[in-house]
C-alpha cells in the first residue's frame, strides 16, 4: 500500500494557512472539518476532497482510513476537541504518526498525554524565531519582511509600568490568548539583562520594570501595551 501524504483535521485559524503552505510545498492534503463554515471555506479554497465529519465518533474516523496517510495533523480550533481527537486517533490507529499543534503550555501537556507523536508548541516556535533574530543578524531583515509584510505579525518589547494589573502575577497563570498575543519571553532586571524564553519552564513573578516580549498582530500588540498600563484588565 502506497501511503498518502497528509490528513489534516481542522481548517480554522491555524489549519487554513497550514494546509495552503503544505500544498505549496508539494504535499497532498485532505482536509477534515466538523465546522460547516470552515468546511465550505476549504472547498472554496480548492480542497475538493475536503470532508465534513463529526470527528468525535469512532466509526467516522475509521471511515476516513487514517492508516493510509503518512501523517495525521490535528489542528482543530477548539482545544478540547483537538485533545479528544488526538486521543481517539491514538487509540484507534496506534501505528499512525500524529502531529498536533498547541497554542498554550497546558494544551501541549494534554496533547502529549493524549498520545500525539509530536506536538508543535506555538510558544516554542515564537521563541525560536526570536532566538534566530538574535543569533543570526544576517537573516534579520529577510525574516522581518516575511513576518511583517506577509502575515502582519511582529514582535514587541513592553516594559511593565508601576500599577499594572500584571504586577505580582506568575507568567504561568496569565492567559494571553484573549488579548490576541503570545508571550515568548522576558527580561527580569533583578536577574540581569539576559533574555529568558518562556519555553525555559521558569514560572516568573512579574514586577515593575520587567520587559516582556510578545508576538502577535500589530494592532493587538499596541492594544495590549496600552492595556498593561491599567490597574485592572477589561478582559
Amino acid at each position: 500500500m502506497v501511503l498518502k501524504n497528509i490528513l489534516l483535521f481542522g481548517y480554522g485559524k491555524h489549519g487554513k494557512p497550514l494546509a495552503k503552505g503544505l500544498v505549496e510545498d508539494g504535499f497532498s492534503v485532505v482536509v477534515v472539518e466538523s465546522d460547516k463554515s470552515f468546511y465550505k471555506q476549504a472547498k472554496e479554497d480548492g480542497f475538493k476532497d475536503a470532508v465534513y465529519a463529526d470527528v468525535t465518533k469512532d466509526e467516522v474516523l475509521k471511515a476516513l482510513n487514517p492508516q493510509e496517510y503518512v501523517k495525521l495533523v490535528c489542528v482543530m480550533d477548539d482545544e478540547h476537541l483537538n485533545v479528544f481527537l488526538t486521543l481517539s486517533l491514538h487509540s484507534l490507529f496506534k501505528e499512525s504518526y500524529i502531529l498536533a499543534i498547541a497554542d498554550s503550555i497546558h494544551a501541549t501537556k494534554k496533547l502529549k498525554m493524549a498520545g500525539a507523536t509530536k506536538v508543535v508548541d506555538l510558544y516554542e516556535v515564537s521563541a525560536n524565531k526570536i532566538y534566530n533574530i538574535i543569533k543570526r543578524p544576517v537573516a534579520t531583515k529577510l525574516l522581518e519582511k516575511f513576518i511583517v509584510d506577509k502575515d502582519g505579525i511582529n514582535f514587541q518589547e513592553m516594559i511593565i509600568p508601576k500599577n499594572s494589573f500584571l504586577l505580582g502575577l506568575m507568567t504561568d497563570d496569565i492567559d494571553f490568548s484573549p488579548y490576541g498575543v503570545l508571550l515568548v519571553g522576558m527580561i527580569d532586571e533583578n536577574l540581569g539583562h539576559a533574555f529568558i524564553f518562556i519555553t525555559a519552564g521558569i514560572n516568573h513573578e512579574l514586577s515593575a520594570g520587567d520587559t516582556i516580549v510578545c508576538i502577535g498582530p500589530n494592532d493587538k500588540l499596541q492594544a495590549f501595551e496600552e492595556e498593561i498600563k491599567k490597574k485592572e484588565s477589561k478582559v
